[in-house]
């Protein structure tokens, strides 16, 4: 992860230098400077699971939309994964019409409050923003604009999504996730009977179990969810596929014409390290689940466990490791780390998640790697055994390989320790589904364009295809999916 100052900065600052009227050309455009989002002070947030950002007003909206050129190519669109017409949705806000803008964000993507808060806009749409290759300028703020006109919607009349006819074929989604969320929106508005197939007791996948609070408020999720099920798609929890019954099943004996696949990659890889069996050492993904979905967080209504202490260490420096250590601090660690075995240039962490977990006072230590946990007589975790790392030549993933330098052990006194170094694919449907092919990791193996996987009338997309990846690629998998469906719905053609 390269250090982006200028990103850094346009973070927390605002700049409220009134922009030009309507119709002005673009030199004047340019000079106004990006509206940052303000934000919740550290040491009050560090306190509670209250939302970081505040969110734009619409002064602010209005100020940040006026900074589009609305270029003749506009580059942002190919940026986007689902591909949001964005500089029509950005004019709508600057005319401030909010909810005709919420309206066109809508026609390709149903969960804006989602995708608003949590995709990676600074390697995406933002990225290849028009405005951010000008000297001195930062690139237009879509991912914030994209999340006022979602609250602005929410707070002044939620927009439901029309569904045009009905179409007598039926279509199962396993898996309530991110991809499937998106083929179930995308086909229940074709017309098509959907139902939606979920293990736990809530729809969302990661949305609800993986980003905590602060970042994604579970009432956001909440009410996106509601707006699918207002189609008419019918939703069915605490149901495994692949134990409960079986893809064959779905389709020979409950009747479906159609299946898409979007389990995800909930499988947590571990360090196969001594001691990682002890009481205090956590998955990223039990210890947010925990938090998350089962609100152990809220102690006085909720009684799931979470261990609490002093000192905490998240292994690991992607997002999910950003989001452990940052609950942690909330649950109460007053020396809450990450130890990462590369240096900071290779963290995969989103540049502001990472900035909000400085500001916080979490501490970052780099070319470590642990070895082995200790523990005492009741087999509870009391530290962590590490080494020291130097970097040597770049691995398959293109970063530098660390390397243990011999000697330089020495270990660290804990009460807690999270390992979040990724996901592998969950197992349960692709190893009860015959006739439908998997990679050597265990994934499954589907089209790129369509998710066509190798067992007729099976779909699959999002990171039970592709492995972890981001919220909007899943979306983005699904959109794709359902247009594949569909087709082959109407054509009979595999």
């Amino acid at each position: 992860m390269a250090d982006n100052q200028g990103i850094k900065d346009m973070i927390d600052t605002k700049d409220t230098k009134t922009a030009p009227a309507s119709g002005v050309d673009n030199k004047e455009r340019l000079k106004i400077k990006r509206v940052g989002m303000r934000n919740q002070a550290p040491e009050e947030r560090i306190h509670n699971f209250e939302e970081v950002p505040y969110g734009y007003s619409p002064e602010e909206a209005s100020i940040e939309a006026k900074r589009c050129i609305q270029c003749k190519k506009p580059f942002c669109i190919e940026g986007c994964p689902v591909n949001i017409n964005i500089p029509a949705f950005i004019k709508l806000v600057e005319s401030g019409d909010f909810l005709g803008a919420a309206r066109k964000i809508k026609e390709t993507n149903s969960l804006p409050a989602i995708c608003g808060r949590v995709c990676p806009q600074e390697d995406q749409c933002e990225k290849v923003c028009t405005v951010g290759k000008k000297k001195d300028s930062a690139p237009v703020a879509i991912g914030n604009l994209e999340r006022f006109v979602a609250d602005y919607e929410a707070a002044h009349g939620n927009i439901n999504i029309e569904v045009t006819g009905s179409i007598d074929k039926k279509v199962a989604i396993v898996g309530g996730g991110p991809a499937g969320l998106t083929v179930a929106g995308d086909l229940r508005k074709m017309g098509y009977d959907v139902s939606i197939f979920e293990a736990l007791h809530e729809l969302g996948g990661v949305l609800m179990y993986g980003i905590p609070e602060f970042r994604l408020p579970k009432e956001i999720v909440l009410s996106n969810l509601k707006v699918l099920e207002n189609m008419g798609v019918k939703v069915y929890k605490n149901i495994v596929v692949g134990k409960t019954f079986s893809i064959d099943e779905l389709m020979e004996k409950k009747g479906f014409d159609a299946v898409f696949i979007g389990t995800g990659a909930g499988t947590p890889k571990f360090l196969n390290i001594p001691g990682e069996e002890l009481s205090g050492v956590y998955s990223a993904n039990e210890f947010l689940t925990r938090v998350n979905l089962m609100r152990s967080y809220q102690n006085e209504k909720y009684d799931t466990p979470v261990k609490r202490g002093k000192t905490l260490v998240v292994f690991g420096a992607g997002n999910t490791a950003m989001d452990s250590v940052r609950t942690g601090l909330r649950l109460g660690y007053e020396d809450a780390r990450i130890f990462y075995r590369r240096s900071r240039k290779e963290m995969t962490a989103r540049i502001e998640e990472v900035h909000h977990a400085e500001q916080e006072g979490i501490k970052f230590e780099f070319l470590i790697n642990p070895v082995r946990f200790i523990g005492d007589e009741s087999h509870t975790v009391t530290g962590v055994e590490c080494q020291r790392m130097e970097l040597g030549e770049p691995d398959e993933s293109g970063r530098r390989r660390p390397i243990p330098i011999p000697g330089s052990e020495f270990i660290t006194k804990i009460d807690a320790a999270i390992i979040a170094i990724g996901t592998n694919a969950n197992p349960i449907v692709p190893s009860s589904t015959p006739g439908m092919n998997l990679n050597k990791w265990g994934y499954i193996i589907a089209d790129e364009n369509t998710g066509k996987t190798t067992k007729k009338g099976v779909f699959a997309g999002g990171d039970i295809v592709t492995g972890a990846a981001t919220v909007i690629l899943a979306m983005g998998a699904g959109r794709k999916a359902a247009v594949a469906i569909d087709e082959y719905l109407k054509t009979g053609t595999w």
